[in-house]
């Protein structure tokens, strides 16, 4: 709306417009002032909105602080508190209700700790107490854990319980400070070197990381963690340093000085103990994941197995390949002895008939030899039929024998000889008084012929 409107007298406008313009007029002429006065009226529905009136003796003024800005709050106001608040004047148009949009709300009386607070805190920043670059990595999973506290404050025992439930084998070690009042900043400073000093003297067990802790309170109860010189002292701390102070509201400087700052003392310890207590998970995972690579292993196998298995061929069709195969020998062989047999048969019976037509001694030597050479034969080319050639050699042998002529002198037959070892066969072939030669199936004699008849 155009600041025209206003000074148009007789101009004639809408409520809306005049509210509109009184409103455009407030946020540019307020648009950061600071009230101090008593909460009075507060309300805090469910948006998370709150709404409430500031007053004091000499007046009133309506006051809304949206979500996104009370989130910020380091303390829940109440009725009746004295504050200091931030923000801007404006209108709520459609009622035309004169108010207060407040940015930040602090309880009267700390306005000048705040001040001293930025004031630190933009020094210490400037001096790079702050950069990101300069903070040392907190060990994945510290092995001996100190804490600087005070052994009676409940945030000592959340800690204590909240390590073991989730590392019990974290070794812990406390250095006890004070950690409120005028001499706590000097105490928390003596507790630091302390932890130094143990670690000089035991470098087998030292301690590998050290969470600053205190439970929540209003900002002097926290004042003393705003000390500069705890600061520089926790920025040159050569062991890896944890802010766990206060609640997650709350902010201190060594928050930032701190190389991590957790918004409470539990969470401080189970940052520290998080490679622990996830350590189960991630054996699990390693786990599935070795037998998911087994599994995907074993079925590339299959795999494999099955393709080499469909170009085998089965054990049976090969046996019974093999079984034919050996049947086609067996045949073949059975066909060859049969041959063989029938061509030294043939060869005996040969061999048989020229007996008779030569002499038997001779012949039957000769024949003898080649009885062995045939038989040698044999051994050679059918040792499996060898006992059958055995029985077949001794029929041939007691025909022989019984071919023999000799056998023919034990019926009582004899062979007469000249003197030139010639048979007679006739009388024609022998002269009186010649002496001839006898023999017998035992023995022979000699005979002189008295009468050629």
């Amino acid at each position: 709306m155009s600041d025209n409107i206003l000074v148009h007298n007789d101009e004639i406008i809408s409520v809306g417009e005049l509210n509109k313009s009184a409103k455009y007029l407030l946020e540019n002429s307020f648009s950061n002032v600071s009230v101090i006065g008593e909460i009075s009226n507060l309300s805090k529905p469910s948006s998370g909105h709150i709404y409430f009136t500031l007053k004091d003796e000499e007046g009133a003024i309506r006051c809304a602080m949206f979500r996104n800005q009370n989130i910020k709050l380091n303390f829940s106001p109440e009725n009746g508190d004295q504050c200091l608040l931030k923000g801007q004047v404006s209108i709520y148009a459609p009622r035309g209700d004169y108010q207060l949009i407040v940015k930040t709300i602090e309880p009267a009386g700390t306005g000048n700790l705040m001040q001293q607070f930025e004031k630190l805190k933009n020094k210490l920043e400037k001096e790079g107490l702050f950069d990101l670059d300069r903070k040392a990595e907190i060990p994945q999973s510290p092995k001996h854990i100190g804490i600087v506290t005070s052994a009676s404050t409940a945030a000592f025992q959340d800690i204590i319980s909240t390590i073991k439930r989730r590392a019990p084998n974290s070794q812990i070690s406390l250095s006890n400070a004070i950690v409120q009042g005028d001499t706590a900043q000097a105490s928390i400073i003596n507790a630091l070197d302390r932890i130094t000093f143990f670690n000089e003297n035991n470098p087998d067990n030292k301690i590998d990381v050290v969470i600053l802790s205190r439970g929540g309170g209003s900002i002097e109860d926290l004042w003393c963690f705003n000390n500069e010189e705890l600061a520089r002292e926790i920025f040159s701390f050569p062991i890896p340093t944890i802010s766990g102070v206060g609640h997650e509201i709350d902010f201190t400087i060594c928050d930032f000085v701190c190389d991590i700052r957790v918004p409470t003392p539990t969470a401080a310890a189970e940052l520290v103990t998080e490679f622990n207590f996830k350590l189960l998970d991630r054996f699990d995972e390693f786990k599935s994941k070795i037998f998911k690579s087994t599994n995907i292993f074993i079925e590339d196998l299959n795999q494999k197995l099955n393709l080499s298995l469909s170009k085998l061929r089965s054990p049976l069709a090969l046996l019974r390949e093999k079984n034919q195969h050996l049947d086609n020998l067996d045949l073949r062989i059975r066909q060859q002895q049969k041959t063989i047999l029938g061509h030294k048969k043939n060869k005996i019976e040969k061999i048989d008939s020229q007996i008779g037509y030569n002499n038997p001694i001779s012949k039957l030597n000769l024949i003898k030899d080649k009885i062995k050479l045939i038989s040698e034969d044999f051994h050679r080319n059918i040792n499996q039929k060898i006992s059958l050639n055995k029985n077949s050699l001794a029929k041939l042998s007691k025909n022989i024998e019984i071919l023999n002529p000799l056998s023919i002198l034990d019926r009582g037959y004899s062979i007469v000889t000249n003197q030139n070892g010639k048979a007679i066969k006739s009388s024609l072939e022998v002269n009186e008084g010649e002496t001839l030669s006898t023999r017998f199936s035992h023995g022979s004699i000699k005979v002189e012929v008295k009468k050629n008849e």
